[in-house]
Order: structure tokens, then sequence, then C-alpha cells
């Protein structure tokens, strides 16, 4: 089964290219690796504002995980040009905006490493990966996540 249709099967569209907010590039290729930019969570096209641990839970930051996949398999689409083209999910990091007190941000990255394995699959979507808790994120939003991807 293409990546395309186990998407359709989610009922996921993927999203454009989003505009870059600051002096950067959505996406860079160096030989086989795609390197994407940061992509903050988004509800309803608008920033998904919150901290976790204080105003966002966590199933709500794992929701806006999942959401991130969503864009930044749209993001992987234009860079590579077809996904079937992933050979492997290489890293993803994350960021999620949480007070000090917050420890779950492995179990709300999970949001998006789960959707990244169901889309490309055991081998190709497994990934190394790093969450971090941080103070802040632009425009306030709850998440934020990079990825790696190697293509053929």
């Amino acid at each position: 089964m293409s990546i395309y249709d186990k998407l359709a099967a989610l009922n996921i569209s993927l999203p454009p290219v989003a505009v870059p907010a600051a002096a950067y590039v959505p996406f860079v290729q160096t030989g086989n690796l795609v390197f994407l930019s940061g992509h903050i969570a988004k509800k309803d096209g608008k920033p998904w504002v919150g901290q976790l641990g204080k105003n966002t839970t966590t199933e709500e930051g794992k929701a806006a995980a999942r959401a991130i996949a969503i864009d930044l398999m749209g993001t992987l689409h234009a860079a590579v040009g077809d996904l079937n083209r992933v050979k492997r999910i290489v890293k993803v990091m994350s960021l999620v905006n949480s007070t000090g007190d917050f420890t779950e941000q492995h179990l709300v990255t999970n949001g998006c490493s789960e959707l990244l394995g169901e889309v490309f699959g055991p081998a190709a979507g497994a990934h190394a990966r790093s969450a971090f808790g941080v103070a802040q994120i632009p425009m306030g939003a709850c998440v934020e996540i990079e990825l790696i991807a190697e293509v053929a």
C-alpha cells in the first residue's frame, strides 16, 4: 500500500507548506537527507496555544503533536515530490511548552511518532527522537517539532 493510500485510509489530507514566519526556509536537502524546520502546532489554522502542566493536558498535547506530524508530512511531500521516496524517518526533535514540573514531554511527542510509524510502517517510520520541555515556543504554541528524513 502506498503512503498516499495509507493517508487516505486515515482520512488525512496533506496541507500545503506553511510560509516561514521568520528568516528560514521550510526544508533543506543535502544528499539523501531532508531536514524540515520546526513546525508549531496549529488548530483551525492558528497557533495551538497552551502550556503543558498549566492549561493544556497531556492528551491535548499529544493531539497537537499528531497535527504537527500531518503538517510535517505535507512539507516533506513538497520537499521530495513523492512520500513513497522516503526510506526512513531518521530523527524527530520535539519541543514541548511546559511548566517546570511537567514530565510527560515524551508522551506528548508520541502523538507525532505514532502517526509517522502508522503511515510509514514499522521499519521506515521508526526513528530516533528527543523530547524537551521548554519555557516558551514562538507564538505561544504548545508544541514544536522538527524532522529529518532519508530519501531514495
